[in-house]
């Protein structure tokens, strides 16, 4: 991911979801609409969730230090997992809850019968606005990619996640806007509280998908297939005879780690061998587009059904 390109669409939905969720709490306070309240929470949980995101792309930016010799590129995917946390609980549990509040006492929207609708229609343009900014900065790093493929295999977060908000955030106002529309149109606050429910399920599905998501790159997850195929084939060369096995895993987003036992050709002195692996890791640094942090074991090729170690 260009660092810059997510930055611009995480400010960009921030500045969004801070005025949407303002003009969504005086559309509340103004109507008592449970969708107004659930949709100005989901907005404000959305603006602190940008702000996370900004402050663990700062955190990631430290140096290494010798209790973190690695370094802190997985304070991104540790903000991003809270992130997820934070729109489950914020975002869609106080919905439902709102929403079964709203059943229990159902009451119809009985003044400023117009507020809602024009806050909705303009939070659908500012939404719209972000939400297009996101779909820009992620086709820049997208390739051939489908969009599910790029929310599954990115190593980046802040771009998913900030484009699976925005797409909650535009779907849930459709949904209030709806609930709105019909409990104006009938008088019936049910509908109203349906809207609220239905913002609130959407909300929950769509944090559970980014926590399973998040979760896999805090495990720890291999590099692109890409990128594995780019280091397999810088490997062989002057001095190494083949490669044994390689194993790959990314540090931070823009970082892998690369561990890898070699075969080296005749060797006869240890210049020779530390020739060879200097000149191993030259060629995987020139061949992969992100840091890299190599380890390299010069061995033996095993017998046949000889398991390496």
């Amino acid at each position: 991911m260009a660092s810059s390109g997510g930055t611009k669409a995480i400010v960009a939905a921030l500045v969004a979801n801070l005025g949407i969720a303002v003009t969504k709490f005086v559309a509340y306070l103004l109507t008592h609409s449970s969708s107004m309240l659930a949709e100005s929470v989901h907005s404000l949980a959305d603006s602190g969730n940008q702000a996370l995101l900004l402050v663990g792309g700062r955190r990631a930016r430290r140096e290494a230090t010798p209790e973190h010799p690695f370094g802190y590129g997985r304070s991104r995917y540790i903000y991003a997992f809270i992130v997820s946390i934070v729109l489950f609980t914020l975002g869609g549990l106080f919905a439902l809850y709102e929403a079964y509040h709203k059943w229990q006492d159902p009451h119809g929207i009985e003044s400023w019968h117009w507020v809602p609708i024009v806050v909705l229609v303009a939070a659908i343009g500012m939404e719209t606005f972000s939400f297009r900014t996101a779909i820009v900065e992620s086709n820049h790093v997208r390739g051939s990619r489908s969009w599910k493929e790029f929310v599954r295999t990115e190593k980046s977060p802040e771009l998913p996640v900030v484009l699976l908000e925005d797409l909650g955030a535009l779907v849930g106002l459709i949904l209030a806007l709806v609930g709105v529309s019909l409990t104006l149109l009938t008088g019936n606050g049910l509908w109203d509280a349906a809207g609220t429910a239905a913002i609130g399920v959407l909300l929950v599905v769509i944090a559970i998908i980014l926590a399973i998501e998040i979760q896999s790159l805090l495990i720890g997850e291999a590099a692109l297939p890409e990128h594995v195929a780019a280091v397999q084939q810088a490997i062989v060369g002057d001095g190494v005879a083949s490669l044994i096995h390689l194993r790959t895993m990314h540090l931070g987003p823009d970082e892998i780690l690369v561990a890898a036992k070699i075969e080296l050709d005749a060797a006869t002195s240890a210049a020779d061998v530390a020739a060879a692996v200097n000149g191993a890791e030259e060629r995987i640094r020139a061949a992969v587009p992100v840091r890299t942090t190599i380890y390299l074991e010069p061995d033996l090729r095993q017998s046949p059904g000889v398991p390496a170690r």
